[in-house]
């Protein structure tokens, strides 16, 4: 009789739990249902185009045959024979640590300026971010080829105050100054994740401030730059991610499959490779160019935030 009585015990407790284990299955069946789109995304146009291209990296592959194994050989090119590739890494460098602290440091100046409580704040909101809406876009590019062109806008009205426009397409000097004018002229976007952090940041440390005697400068500096430090660092690397991809931009304003006029200055690292992989079809060689700069965005990226515990400050941290 007790054992009897303690198997049925032991069949009553099992019977629930085998219920809520098909209940588990029903919900992670119905979970896998609803994300599947985004799986089958993410295995077909991402996971597997990327192993692909890593193998295509150690090949000799041109779309019209077979590729062909040549293992390191496309690296060793790269690195020690292939001299516009290394003017494309050097005009690279140039355009990303140029551009983004320039652009960064203007978006902080205006949304400073915005956060002033200015009226109609809303509509010079919308004014400043429509450059960063219309991103890099095919219009804005030949806009800004057309502005900076010899006979173009910018020239008109030097001409205007007696000043002799240069070609600034034309000139390894200028050429350049045009991309990174452009990329600064789209500072929307990381205006407003600035203006966002300095509605954040209380008054009453400011009032505070001005009370000890600091001035503007000393308030920007010992209160405004330290709690806005965590925002620099989301759009810097964000910033520096988005430089060393830029492509659109450079393909319209330099002359498409022919760019980097004048002299390769304007050759930067997403065009050669275009170049490379469509227009030579040389997509091994492309790809290994593609992974190449992977690592130089990983390392970048890596080193600023291995450097952001020196100068990013958070609030949790000073009230701790």
């Amino acid at each position: 009789m007790e054992n009897g009585t303690i198997s049925r015990v032991v069949l009553t407790l099992k019977e629930p739990n085998k219920k809520r284990k098909k209940g588990f299955r029903q919900h992670n069946l119905a979970g896998y249902l609803f994300i599947s789109p985004w799986l089958f995304g993410f295995f077909a146009f991402t996971l597997i185009p990327s192993i692909a291209s890593l193998v295509l990296a150690f090949t000799d592959y041109d779309i019209l045959s077979a590729p062909n194994w040549v293992g390191l050989r496309n690296f060793e090119r790269m690195f020690f024979a292939d001299r516009r590739y290394w003017r494309s890494v050097k005009a690279t460098f140039y355009y990303t640590f140029a551009s983004v602290p320039i652009r960064l440091a203007f978006a902080l100046a205006v949304a400073m300026l915005l956060n002033s409580g200015r009226r109609l704040l809303g509509v010079y909101r919308a004014i400043y971010y429509a450059p960063s809406v219309l991103g890099a876009s095919v219009a804005v590019a030949v806009t800004w080829r057309e502005l900076f062109g010899k006979k173009g806008v910018i020239n008109f009205f030097l001409g205007v105050l007696g000043i002799a426009g240069p070609n600034w397409f034309g000139d390894p000097r200028t050429a350049i100054w045009t991309l990174i004018l452009l990329a600064v002229w789209q500072f929307g976007s990381p205006m407003l994740i600035f203006l966002a952090g300095l509605k954040h940041i209380p008054d009453e440390l400011y009032q505070a401030a001005s009370i000890d005697g600091a001035g503007s400068w000393a308030r920007f500096v010992k209160i405004t730059l330290p709690l806005l430090s965590p925002i620099i660092l989301f759009n810097l690397v964000m910033q520096v991610i988005s430089a060393f991809m830029v492509f659109t931009q450079v393909y319209i304003m330099t002359g498409g499959e022919s760019g980097g006029a004048p002299l390769d200055t304007t050759l930067l690292y997403n065009l050669y490779l275009y170049i490379r992989t469509f227009g030579t079809l040389q997509m091994g060689y492309g790809a290994a160019m593609a992974w190449v700069l992977l690592l130089i965005i990983a390392f970048f990226t890596a080193l600023v935030f291995k450097t952001s515990p020196y100068w990013v400050h958070y609030q949790s941290e000073r009230g701790g």
